[in-house]
């Protein structure tokens, strides 16, 4: 898994040569760029796939883990109730 976004650069980009990958990502606070040869680009791009999926499981999980929880404590003061 890689953070970050891939992109496809170019050293004249008015004329779209001299093409080259970068992976520019955010690591403790602060920037990164790396450079990604072309053999690298297909298997960088799944990385960053898989990263991204893999963040959008965490965040659901947060979010029904704090439902969870708050359910959980809500039925606990109904029952204490009764």
């Amino acid at each position: 898994m890689r953070p970050g976004t891939l992109s496809k650069q170019y050293k004249d980009p008015a004329g779209k040569r001299g093409a080259y990958y970068q992976l520019s990502f955010t690591h403790k606070v602060k920037s990164r760029t790396e450079y990604i040869r072309p053999s690298f680009v297909d298997e960088t791009r799944q990385l960053v796939k898989t990263y991204k999926e893999f963040k959008k499981l965490v965040e659901l999980w947060v979010g029904l883990s704090i439902e969870h929880s708050r359910l959980k404590a809500h039925l606990a003061i109904r029952d204490k109730s009764k």
